[in-house]
């Protein structure tokens, strides 16, 4: 029980003492939730587990580094990043973290999203090489590609694919789950 205990008191340290402004308990509820729910549900396949995926807007100074200013060249911290306008850093990104049991040499992330200018499905593809072990890759639609820093995605669906078109992982939204409103329901047989 002292475990738990010490476990809950140091989550809670880290939360509210992070240099973020303190929130009441119902304030985290709904981030508790989403953050439990994408957890749940991560993919595992082909030796390729999703970790998490938050679908997040930044913009263009959330990847500014002091390094930057001296060398001129962009320091991701490790991590891949994949934009569908690569002089735009600015838009709507998924941070996707994945865990591999193997180097991946070619794979491709496909990204089917509903924006909120458009009732049709676009898609976008980006090719990216998987390293063995914890992975971050942040892919999104930057530019022209989206709309406004205060526009959301509709729905979405993520496909990890192998170089052969295999799916390795799968994630989506709520709502892509969903049936098409527009389309007919079917008859009942009298």
């Amino acid at each position: 029980m002292n475990f738990i205990h010490s476990l809950a008191h140091n989550l809670r340290l880290a939360l509210c003492y992070a240099g973020l402004p303190r929130k009441s308990f119902f304030m985290r509820l709904p981030a508790l939730l989403l953050a439990l729910t994408l957890g749940s549900t991560s993919a595992f396949a082909g030796g390729i587990e999703v970790v998490r995926l938050l679908p997040e807007y930044m913009p263009a100074a959330s990847f500014m580094r002091v390094s930057e200013y001296f060398n001129g060249k962009e320091n991701t911290r490790g991590a891949t990043i994949l934009r569908t306008q690569p002089a735009s850093r600015e838009g709507f990104y998924f941070n996707l973290r994945t865990k591999s049991d193997t180097a991946i040499e070619v794979a491709w992330i496909e990204l089917q999203i509903i924006t909120p200018v458009s009732p049709e499905a676009r898609t976008e593809s980006f090719a990216i090489s998987l390293p063995r072990g914890s992975h971050l890759t942040r892919f999104g639609l930057t530019g022209k590609d989206w709309p406004s820093p205060q526009a959301r995605p509709v729905a979405w669906k993520i496909r990890l694919l192998s170089a052969d078109g295999a799916e390795l992982a799968t994630q989506q939204s709520f709502l892509w789950s969903k049936p098409d409103a527009s389309a007919p329901a079917p008859k009942k047989a009298e």
